[in-house]
């Protein structure tokens, strides 16, 4: 009966301690992300989240977020830039504002036949145009079969100096729309022009297929 009680007490021991060295197997590896080689343990792993910073589709540039504008249209904006609306003369104005350096997106439709006879009214109409404006200079002016653009800078009352960058095209379901990029004139205007360049690659009319 000895014997018999002491194998019972060594075989009891054993079993603690094989189940003690498991549980710190298990422990260990969902603790610290070490392999135990245990096997995979689903009650102890938490499930994921979603990422608070999602990768960019392949076809959205990085650091752009890509926006399905309840205006009616799909764009790329950088991302943290701030969106507004308001009503323009002929439809709403929509407002991208990037609240670290002054720059700012404005997209719209255009209610004119073509890109560049909505783009030269614009320039030169007597009351509202924009060749007014204090400190007007023509920086560069070109245009397409389907698109016209001006490049200025003036001098905003309230804001100093600026830059412009005023594109208006044809999209691809054939409305006319423009989207003017705007910035300090201190910065380049390669970083004011870059969101408008993002931005008309990436535009599409809802309900539209576009390349």
């Amino acid at each position: 009966m000895l014997a018999a009680l002491a194998v019972a007490v060594l075989v009891g021991v054993s079993v603690g301690v094989g189940v003690w060295w498991l549980l710190r197997g298990t422990s260990l590896g969902t603790g610290t992300g070490h392999d135990t080689g245990a096997g995979p343990a689903p009650s102890v792993t938490a499930p994921s989240s979603p990422s608070l910073s999602p990768s960019p589709s392949p076809s959205t540039a990085s650091g752009y977020r890509r926006l399905q504008d309840p205006v009616g249209y799909t764009v790329d904006v950088p991302r943290g830039w701030t969106r507004s609306e308001k009503q323009g003369r002929s439809a709403p104005v929509v407002v991208y504002d990037a609240p670290a350096d002054g720059r700012r997106l404005q997209v719209f439709r255009i209610a004119e036949d073509t890109p560049a006879q909505s783009l030269d009214l614009a320039e030169n109409d007597p009351g509202y145009g924009f060749a007014r404006q204090p400190g007007y200079r023509v920086l560069d002016r070109s245009s397409g079969t389907t698109w016209a653009e001006l490049a200025y800078r003036y001098d905003d009352t309230d804001l100093g100096a600026r830059q412009v960058v005023d594109h208006r095209f044809q999209a691809a379901d054939g409305t006319l729309y423009a989207i003017r990029a705007t910035g300090p004139a201190a910065l380049t205007p390669a970083l004011v022009r870059e969101p408008l360049t993002r931005a008309l690659t990436s535009f599409c009319p809802a309900d539209t297929e576009c390349r």
